[in-house]
């Protein structure tokens, strides 16, 4: 049997999808966890920042660079580390908790649509919370638009890519919704940390900026720096980004289970 016939039997129709995507989406509109926490709370924050005049003036020991300047591709990263931790595995935890992927595989509605409705979801709402700040921060602060515009969507795809792969795994090994939001702190404290959430990577000790070169939303934010500044990404940050999101994506697929 071939894979196609696996994920899309003849007798399913292809609009199926559709009416099962809409279904997922007014799920999420009445239980709003990614909508509050990876959109409302990002934007929040960016506003009060940016209202802050200390938060606009340029620090010697951030190179020059201003609080909110640094802050800001932290705030990006935190909208996808958010949907992608904790909204995600979340809710694909959740259905086998209860069952419903389990009865899925006895209709003809493939299980996999399930997963890429979730998938599509997510990604939806980071597009508009990506938006949202990035407009934001351009028109109503004054954030010059990225001098690299090539590498600043090739490192927001890749950032995109790894933590969606590592929040694939947690939904593949997590059995309850419990278990899910567990797994998924344990990975985003840590992460938003060496993003500089807490303590801007410039002002890090030498130890612990190199782990957080190496790091998915460390990478991703000096990546997204980098080309803020007119400067494409290095190779580095993005092979670190693209090797996060093979590995989690190999072992997403790996380990998953619908029941």
């Amino acid at each position: 049997m071939s894979a196609h016939a696996v994920l899309l039997p003849a007798r399913t129709p292809r609009s199926a999808f559709g009416k099962l995507l809409q279904s997922e989406t007014k799920v999420a509109w009445r239980v709003p966890l990614g909508l509050a926490l990876g959109v409302a709370v990002p934007i929040l924050v960016l506003v009060v920042f940016g209202l802050i005049p200390a938060m606009n003036k340029p620090a010697k020991s951030l190179g020059g660079l201003t609080y909110f300047g640094v802050y800001y591709p932290i705030l990006i990263g935190f909208v996808i580390a958010i949907l992608s931790l904790i909204s995600l595995p979340t809710h694909l935890a959740t259905y086998r908790q209860q069952g419903i992927l389990r009865r899925m595989s006895a209709t003809p509605v493939p299980p996999a649509w399930m997963l890429a409705a979730q998938v599509i979801i997510n990604l939806a709402l980071a597009v508009v919370a990506l938006a949202i700040l990035i407009v934001s921060a351009t028109a109503g602060f004054g954030v010059g638009a990225p001098g690299s515009p090539g590498g600043f969507t090739v490192a927001l795809i890749l950032t995109i890519a790894a933590m969606f792969a590592i929040g694939l795994w947690i939904s593949a090994v997590a059995r309850t919704a419990g278990s899910a939001g567990a797994i998924g702190q344990l990975f985003l404290y840590p992460l938003l940390f060496f993003a500089g959430v807490w303590f801007p990577q410039e002002r890090m000790p030498p130890v612990l900026q190199h782990i957080s070169e190496w790091s998915p939303l460390g990478a991703s934010v000096r990546a997204l720096q980098d080309s803020m500044q007119g400067t494409f990404p290095s190779a580095a940050s993005l092979l670190i980004l693209a090797g996060w999101a093979v590995l989690f994506g190999f072992l997403a697929v790996r380990f998953f289970r619908w029941e």
